[in-house]
């Protein structure tokens, strides 16, 4: 099932290649792609189209994983960066760049990796007592999340009006006028995490099922908590540097391909193929939505989202009152 996920994801990636103002057939597509396009096309696949598709696989493969790892760790299927508060760290360090010091570029992406980082660091100190208990570290993430949601606000209610659109356009989460650097921000943290958090594939298995059952199966679970964790941070601090906040998509993409693949471990390779194939998939609807303007893909990964979590509460409490 991840296989075909990934090739569902590859496929919307050469629609969006083909599709937009300017229309070109796949045949010239996939010339220019080798090298052997005239330079009309390699402008539009190669300079305009290829790295907003890029960014879109990379940074929705990132949320996936990351998603995956942190609903593992929690036990809990609200286990998310969007509700643990790592992607709003993320958007106030990039909405301090912008605001206060008038950065742009990397300026603004390194600031949003710096900001989730020390968010997650805050987190878990504040959920620290004698150990990290998942519980805890939602409800801090929570509340922790809401203070800076009501401070990012305050940032954009105090700028100046070109600057507060800037920046909300930001935090809606985008993949439009991206280029190389912002591939080079995503890809490089999934090239060198993915197969660290893949090698600690057993742990996270085992640790699902509790902090005892782990040790008693001989996993160091102190140590590879921090490590999962850490890799699960730095990839949704560089997803949210190169596309923005993009909301839902780290939650939905691990339930969507569990149910899809049936599969009963973290399916940390599943939820990275469905979180490419929301993010590009999203990024086609998003381009047609309106035809005179190109809305940012936040918007339909919230509209998705949104749906999809009603859908989900709905079905656990359902669940608890049969139980």
């Amino acid at each position: 099932m991840g296989l075909i996920l990934i090739l569902l994801a590859m496929s919307v990636g050469m629609v969006n290649l083909a599709s937009g103002d300017i229309p070109l057939p796949f045949a010239d597509v996939l010339r220019t792609l080798i090298g052997q396009g005239d330079p009309g096309a390699e402008f539009i696949v190669l300079d305009l189209r290829l790295p907003r598709v890029a960014v879109g696989l990379l940074a929705g493969a990132a949320l996936g994983v990351s998603g995956a790892v942190f609903q593992s760790l929690t036990r809990n299927p609200l286990g998310s960066p969007d509700f643990v508060g790592l992607t709003v760290g993320a958007a106030t360090g990039a909405l301090l760049a912008i605001l206060v010091f008038n950065a742009s570029g990397l300026s603004v992406a390194a600031s949003a990796i710096v900001g989730c980082m020390i968010t997650s660091v805050l987190i878990y100190l504040l959920a620290f007592r004698d150990g990290v208990q998942p519980f805890r570290l939602i409800l801090m993430g929570i509340g922790v999340s809401a203070l800076l949601e009501a401070f990012n606000s305050f940032l954009i209610l105090r700028a100046r009006i070109e600057d507060a659109v800037e920046a909300q356009v930001w935090q809606i989460g985008s993949v439009g006028g991206r280029d190389l650097l912002h591939v080079a921000i995503v890809g490089v943290p999934l090239l060198v995490v993915l197969p660290l958090i893949l090698r600690l594939g057993r742990s996270l298995t085992m640790m699902r099922l509790g902090d005892e059952t782990a040790a008693l199966q001989g996993v160091p679970v102190e140590r590879d908590r921090a490590l999962l964790a850490l890799g699960a941070v730095v990839l949704a601090a560089a997803s949210t540097a190169a596309a923005g906040p993009v909301s839902f998509v780290a939650l939905a993409a691990p339930h969507l391909a569990a149910r899809l693949s049936r599969g009963s471990g973290p399916g940390v390779l599943p939820a990275a193929a469905m979180g490419a194939l929301l993010m590009t998939g999203s990024d086609w609807v998003a381009q047609r939505i309106l035809p005179d303007q190109d809305v940012p893909v936040g918007v339909v990964t919230a509209a998705v989202g949104g749906a999809y979590l009603t859908w989900l509460l709905v079905a656990e409490w359902r669940r608890g009152r049969r139980g």
